[in-house]
């Protein structure tokens, strides 16, 4: 009897319900003749880099020999950075503020603090960094870490005013520990306060500085474990700072005053400087002013002392920015920040603090900056800056994202956007020039573009997980700048705030043509050039796309049901529509009852517009207020270079616009699609409220990502509600939004036997229809002859709004639009047929298959918020269906291409990335990767070719994340090397008489006074250690960065077992010889012992 296998039986189950069959075709025949290359083990989902600045930065440090910079947020992410290209991203688990860190200068290694008051040891000598202990303080809140050069015992100030001593090497405690009772007099009753400071003498270890919030300084007897000095001021202290001979040091105040004491001075400070303050005539105390939060005290061996300072300023200066203060000798400079400063840190030519620092540099961390000052130049020049740290220079409001692009783009937009750069840098190079770049394969360009609430677009080189600013288009420059009259305010009203940013992006790489969608309804055509012009006149068409109530239709309650939620970004507040005739572009114009009508939202500016190298305004297309009501916000857009058409969408309709004759070719509601076979039972909505007058306020402000709130609720519970798009539970909708389009060369009508040029929308009810475009013949007749737009009925219908379309041919290989090449547009004496030979349409390849009984040439990928199909083409049969999800629903969709084959890859809102195969709809990948917690990462997600994707993962942050497997198997040696051997310079030289007579810097032997042979152990419960990651992974990670470490070891290892075998044998030879010496030595004692001294 044969044996029953319940599994064969679920199997079969499985592949039946993933490729549901229509129209009686057989799903078999269709996969057998399209075999599909890409299988499950072809997809890893991983993080690549994050690029931008640090959001929320909370501490910083430097290491000068490694000569890298690392900054921690207070998330607990750290970044890391030394040349441009070579950047480091990680995550304390916890997620606490990093409040402080340490290098251990030239070892490869960093601590850090957090405020949880934990203290992590990292390894930097991996390409990703990782963790090796950690230690968790249980009792005491730390406040401040040091780590003196070439220690490896470091110092925890608490905020109970005690001073714990940590062994870097095994992260274990010492029982060595500074009680504050006994740093302060025993006279003292007041607490000190937390620990703000602590760092040894630069010119004795055995001597250690600590300073307490309340204005107490002690200079402590490491030895002895006492105080020798004990500084009184009555003001708080921020911070301390020695003076490299070790003799005095100055203090920085919260009365705005900077006090310098010698050490062996204890009364009173030898000088009180208050930089900022204003000197009263009388010689009375200059009038307070904020608090110095930081102070730094750094020599040269030429010239005077720099003191550099953060804050301090009078209290009268209202509205000021930060500044930075940079005292040397007699002058003054007072640097302004576009931000608050957050830390700095002065660059010094050597490491060790009891040299001349000679300082050349000073990196201020702002709020939402990085600036390096160069200290070797007059007025004191800022650093060109080589990291991509400017992406929210202007909040971001969507990205689009490039993989493949043609060879020639790049430069091209480097060379237009080179003359774009600021002037007056600092003529040096860059200061923090550690690490190397990785040895990256990925050859090909890829380009990121955003767009930006001041209406900028920006292009980003991200090839080779690197990120530099190509190019800056300013949209706003188009339009005439608003004034502060209620007047001129009012075309405004759709948007208060923000009316120039960029909603949707739409970019031809080939043919470098852009077209950008506003916020204020408006869109935007650009061509590229390399030569600047000056245009007279901007191109304007203004479009009516609103549709008038008809009253009688209405019912007398208004139950045309509530509007739809849409998942598209920047969907307007909901007006009224029927399916009454379109409308036409006219003039803008006011009504005679105050109504405002045919008036656009942003008005384009009248005087000639000079246009430089790079975009150049081709058209600007507007909607305009119809009747009193505004214009709805675009949801849709797409552009074709090819048959020189763009095509834009929102609640209301759509529209198709030719930019080369500059002319509307169709402006139809959603509805008028459809004919007379509208699938739903729509009821018309209820009358219009009455007309609002042209002073009225419509106020519908743009939700940016930087504006969303974190709770997915707050989205009209448009996250959280059933998004069934059936016909029964739409049947009294009222409203369909145009969400997607897709331009293509396919068959306009089922059953159609030659291919044409057609347009593909999507709809929010799930609906994709078919419009045919008849267009002239390329050339001159293009110009002259009118393009003829002819919808053409329904393709499919789909669950949820309808996201990405896409076409195969009949082998499974993925349909590219048309493009047309670029050519330049102001070429000068550039005849008709060289720009008609460079405007020659792509062919589309579509080789019919003989095999197949209805000859299908085609197949259209639809993915909707809720599944996935493939149909059949000109047949219109649907071949596969999969069901993405039935509880969420899909976010961002894409059809992409991997290197051996295509997918469609998904993003939901679950935070589920899957991958499907194509045409089957297999299930590839399918990882939780990210719960979305914000609509900014809904709005930015964005898949590309050859399995890469990014997000803004925060304000000011990309993240870029993977899911091929190729490229996370190579991504180890493409990311760049943070550690590299560096000899650590010599220590300075003390000099004939100071090694004579002492005053040079005298040593301490740390590891006898706080080892556990003399301090003792410390108490168990204060503080528990933790062991770094030891999952196979994290050892990975470890092994590839150990490796030439382990080599060098060994090296070292045979180096010195051969020195110990010549060692031994000089040793053997030298005891011989004592030997020797020794018997000589008796021999000549005996001879010599009964002798007088007068007989020798």
């Amino acid at each position: 009897m044969k044996k029953f296998n319940i599994r064969k039986v679920l199997d079969g189950l499985k592949e039946q319900a993933s490729s549901s069959v229509s129209s009686g075709q057989s799903g078999a025949p269709e996969n057998n003749l399209m075999h599909e290359t890409l299988q499950s083990e072809n997809f890893q989902l991983c993080k690549t880099v994050r690029h931008g600045f640090p959001y929320q930065p909370s501490s910083m440090a430097h290491d000068p020999v490694q000569k890298i910079l690392a900054i921690g947020t207070q998330s607990g992410a750290l970044r890391l950075f030394g040349r441009p290209g070579v950047e480091c991203y990680c995550q304390h688990e916890s997620g606490a503020a990093v409040i402080s860190l340490q290098f251990l200068i030239n070892e490869g290694a960093l601590v850090s603090a957090l405020a949880d008051d934990s203290v992590h040891l990292w390894n930097l000598r991996q390409r990703r960094p990782a963790i090796l202990h950690s230690l968790k303080f249980n009792r005491e809140r730390i406040t401040f870490v040091h780590l003196p050069f070439q220690s490896k015992w470091l110092y925890i100030g608490t905020e109970k005013g005690n001073i714990h001593i940590v062994n870097v090497e095994s992260f274990t405690l010492s029982g060595y520990v500074i009680m504050w009772n006994k740093a302060i007099e025993l006279s003292s009753k007041a607490h000190p306060g937390p620990v703000v400071h602590i760092s040894d003498n630069p010119m004795d270890e055995g001597k250690l500085i600590i300073g307490y919030e309340a204005g107490i300084v002690v200079l402590w007897d490491l030895k002895s474990k006492k105080a020798d000095y004990r500084y009184t001021y009555d003001e708080a202290i921020h911070s301390v700072a020695w003076h490299h001979e070790g003799k005095q040091f100055i203090c920085s105040h919260s009365d705005g005053t900077l006090t310098i004491w010698n050490i062996k001075g204890q009364g009173k400070p030898f000088q009180t400087i208050t930089p900022h303050g204003k000197q009263p005539k009388d010689g009375k105390k200059p009038e307070p002013c904020k608090p110095i939060l930081k102070v730094e005290y750094k020599t040269t061996r030429l010239g005077d002392p720099f003191m550099i300072l953060s804050g301090g300023l009078s209290y009268d200066t209202v509205g000021r920015r930060p500044c930075l203060t940079v005292m040397h000798g007699k002058s003054t400079a007072v640097l302004e920040m576009d931000y608050p400063i957050v830390d700095f840190l002065t660059l010094c030519e050597t490491p060790y603090s009891n040299d001349f620092q000679e300082p050349y540099a000073v990196v201020v961390l702002l709020e939402k900056d990085l600036v390096v000052i160069d200290l070797a130049q007059n007025g004191y020049p800022i650093f060109e800056n080589p990291y991509p740290l400017t992406i929210h220079e202007s909040p971001v409001t969507c990205c689009e994202y490039f993989a493949d692009c043609p060879v020639d783009l790049i430069p091209a937009l480097y060379s237009v956007g080179s003359r774009q750069k600021r002037q007056g840098y600092s003529k040096k190079e860059w200061p923090i020039s550690g690490g190397n770049w990785g040895l990256g394969t990925q050859s090909y360009p890829e380009i990121i573009i955003t767009g930006h609430a001041d209406g900028t677009v920006k292009f980003w080189d991200a090839s080779a997980i690197m990120l530099q600013v190509l190019y800056k288009l300013k949209t706003a420059k188009v339009f005439e700048k608003s004034r502060n009259n209620k007047e001129d305010k009012q075309n405004t009203e759709i948007v208060e705030e923000d009316p120039f940013a960029i909603q949707i992006m739409a970019w031809c790489p080939e043919s470098r043509m852009l077209c950008v969608a506003g916020v204020s309804a408006n869109l935007i055509i650009y061509r590229f050039s390399k030569q600047e012009i000056t245009t007279e006149v901007v191109q304007l068409l203004e479009v009516r796309l609103q549709y008038e109530v008809n009253d009688m239709e209405s019912p007398p309650e208004g139950g045309g049901g509530g509007d739809r939620d849409l998942p598209t970004p920047g969907a307007a507040s909901p007006s009224p529509q029927t399916t009454g005739p379109p409308t036409h572009p006219s003039t803008s114009s006011n009504s005679s009852d105050g109504v405002r009508d045919n008036v656009p939202c942003l008005k384009v500016r009248s005087t000639p517009l000079k246009q430089s190298s790079g975009y150049q305004v081709e058209l600007v297309v507007q909607l305009v207020w119809v009747s009193g009501e505004p214009p709805q916000q675009i949801t849709s857009l797409a552009l074709n270079s090819s048959y020189g058409l763009i095509v834009f969408g929102n609640s209301n309709g759509l529209a198709v616009v030719d930019y080369l004759q500059k002319t509307v070719l169709l402006n139809l509601g959603t509805v008028e699609l459809y004919g007379s076979n509208d699938p739903y039972q729509r009821q018309a909505r209820s009358p219009r409220k009455a007309r609002q007058p042209a002073g009225a306020k419509m106020s519908r402000k743009l939700s940016l990502p930087t504006e969303l709130k974190p709770d997915l609720d707050h989205r009209d519970n448009s996250f959280s509600r059933s998004r069934s798009s059936s016909v029964t539970s739409i049947d009294k909708e009222a409203r369909e939004a145009i969400t997607s389009f897709h331009f293509c060369e396919t068959f306009a009508r089922k059953g159609d036997s030659a291919i044409t040029p057609c347009l593909y929308v999507g709809t929010s009810l799930g609906t994709v229809l078919a419009v045919a475009l008849n267009l002239p013949p390329a050339g001159e007749q293009r110009l002259l002859q009118p393009v003829i737009v002819l919808p053409s009925g329904t393709l499919a219908r789909l669950k949820g709004s309808i996201l990405r379309m896409a076409f195969l041919d009949n082998t499974g290989t993925f349909l590219p639009p048309a493009f047309e090449t670029w050519y330049e547009p102001n070429a000068a004496g550039a005849d008709s047929e060289e720009r008609d030979k460079a405007r020659k349409r792509r062919p589309v390849s579509v080789s019919p298959s003989t095999s197949q009984e209805l000859q299908e040439s085609q197949y259209a990928v639809v993915c909707s918020e809720k599944q996935a199909k493939v149909i059949a083409l000109p047949s219109q049969n649907c071949i596969f269906k999969h069901s993405i999800t039935e509880t969420s629903f899909v976010l961002r969709a894409d059809v992409v291409q991997m290197n051996i084959g295509n997918c469609v890859a998904c993003f939901c809102a679950n935070g589920h990335i899957m991958t499907l195969s194509l045409p089957g709809l297999r299930p590839l990948l399918d990882v939780n990767y990210l719960p979305l917690t914000d609509m900014r990462i809904a709005r930015t997600f964005c898949f590309t070719n050859l399995g890469q994707a990014m997000y803004l993962t925060s304000p000011t942050e990309i993240q870029r994340i993977t899911y091929s497997q190729e490229t996370c198997e190579n991504l180890q040696e493409m990311l760049g090397e943070l550690f590299t051997p560096v000899e650590t310079p010599e220590a300075p030289n003390r000099g004939f008489f100071k090694g004579l007579f002492g005053g040079g810097a005298t040593s301490l032997d740390r590891e006898e006074l706080f080892g556990e042979t003399q301090a003792g152990k410390a108490s168990r419960g204060l503080a528990q250690h933790i062991p770094g990651p030891q999952g196979l992974e994290g050892m990975k990670g470890a092994a590839s960065g150990v490796v030439a470490d382990l080599a060098r070891a060994r090296i070292a290892l045979d180096e010195r077992g051969q020195k110990l075998g010549e060692l031994d044998e000089r040793t053997a030879a030298m005891l011989a010889s004592a030997d020797s010496f020794g018997k000589h030595a008796h021999d000549m004692m005996l001879k010599c012992k009964d002798k007088k001294w007068y007989q020798f």
